[in-house]
């Protein structure tokens, strides 16, 4: 069983910055495609970005292009959230996801594996 689990949340002011982390155990994101998913209180859980396992292309919803940026490590078989230029729109439990498919997959139903998720706060 792959389990994921997330890292790097917290409290941040509005510009700042936060790096999330998502690690697997048993296995190496390197042969996943990999999807940052996150939902706020009350709202419904949205696509954030995420990467192809076959070329590394990368979707980003609208909301975080220019700001927030989706890779893999495949050497550590970590994948990573950079997110800059933080609003308070953007408060939030960020959840990393998994899958074998090569494609890049921006529905969350298309996601075999979940992390917990780590709370992600952005406030002055």
């Amino acid at each position: 069983q792959v389990q994921l689990m997330e890292s790097g949340g917290g409290l941040v002011e509005p510009g700042g910055s936060l790096r999330l982390s998502c690690t697997a155990s048993g296995v190496s994101l390197r042969d996943y495609a990999v999807g940052w998913f996150r939902q706020a209180p009350g709202k419904e859980r949205e696509v954030v970005a995420c990467i192809s396992n076959s070329d590394g292309r990368t979707f980003y919803e609208d909301f975080v292009v220019g700001r927030f940026t989706i890779a893999k490590d495949n050497t550590k078989g970590t994948a990573y959230l950079q997110m800059n230029s933080l609003k308070p729109g953007d408060t939030a439990v960020y959840y990393c996801a998994a899958d074998k498919s090569p494609n890049l997959q921006e529905r969350a139903s298309l996601y075999d594996y979940w992390g917990r998720g780590t709370q992600v706060t952005v406030s002055s």
